[in-house]
């Protein structure tokens, strides 16, 4: 279905399906702003070149229900551990319990080279105790891609380099691009970089949200998120400004 807001105004193809599929799993549709804010994002991910970067990738807001946000904007729909309606909050997303709530993306680490990979969640409510992972897979040694707390700020990790990022910073993307030549590690908005020797590795278990995938899920975070994305390396300084408009967008669409 082809949405048309007004004239001179129509929706983005991949934006108009994404809805068109939470809408679905709602049972009903979204309000105009929501589908607005939606829109914009995807329009703007891709003026911004970052939209093809982004291989999988789920809006953790917006939706009328649990069910709507595990839809996926792109990729592979998440498999869902623990989480229950009660966690989700339409405006600012889905909370981790600490413990036993997270995520499997079903993307796994070697879907792309691990000289061009990227990980990213947006936090709307900041995460309290330490040692803790936002998202993660380790098999051991340098093969570790993960952003986890630290005592001052995150530990963003990626094949043999490390980045310090702030992290207890509510409504902020964290995240971190890895390439050949560097690793960028983003929080609170500001980007640190590392360009200590890569590592190449190959790691083929799946990425965790609110946890690690270490053989089985640890260090969970009791965050709440709104949106995450896994891909290719990308600007993490533009879709931070992308999902931040994004969320506050849906935020203000909601009565």
């Amino acid at each position: 279905m082809t949405l048309v807001l007004k004239p001179g105004y129509s929706f983005d193809s991949d934006a108009s399906t994404y809805i068109d599929a939470v809408e679905t799993a709602d049972g009903q549709a979204l309000e105009t702003g929501v589908r607005v804010a939606i829109n914009d994002f995807v329009l703007g991910c891709k003026t911004d070149g970052i939209w093809d970067a982004i291989k999988a990738s789920c809006i953790l807001a917006g939706a009328r229900t649990l069910e709507g946000a595990l839809v996926p904007l792109v990729g592979t729909a998440p498999t869902n551990y623990n989480f229950v309606s009660g966690d989700y909050n339409r405006e600012t997303g889905l909370v981790g319990d600490g413990s036993t709530k997270y995520l499997d993306s079903n993307r796994a680490v070697n879907a792309t080279p691990s000289s061009n990979i990227h990980a990213s969640v947006f936090q709307t409510t900041s995460q309290a105790p330490l040692n803790r992972q936002f998202f993660g897979a380790e098999t051991g040694g340098a093969q570790i891609f993960q952003v986890s707390t630290g005592p001052v700020d995150t530990n963003g990790r990626a094949f043999g380099r490390q980045v310090s990022v702030e992290y207890n910073t509510a409504f902020s993307l964290i995240g971190i691009s890895n390439t050949s030549i560097e690793l960028t590690g983003r929080g609170a908005g500001i980007n640190s970089v590392s360009t200590a020797a890569f590592v190449s590795a190959t790691m083929s278990n799946n990425i965790f949200l609110f946890a690690r995938n270490q053989n089985a899920p640890n260090g969970h975070i009791n965050a709440r998120l709104a949106f995450y994305s896994i891909g290719e390396s990308l600007d993490l300084a533009a879709l931070d400004t992308r999902v931040s408009n994004l969320i506050t967008a849906i935020g203000a669409a909601i009565p």
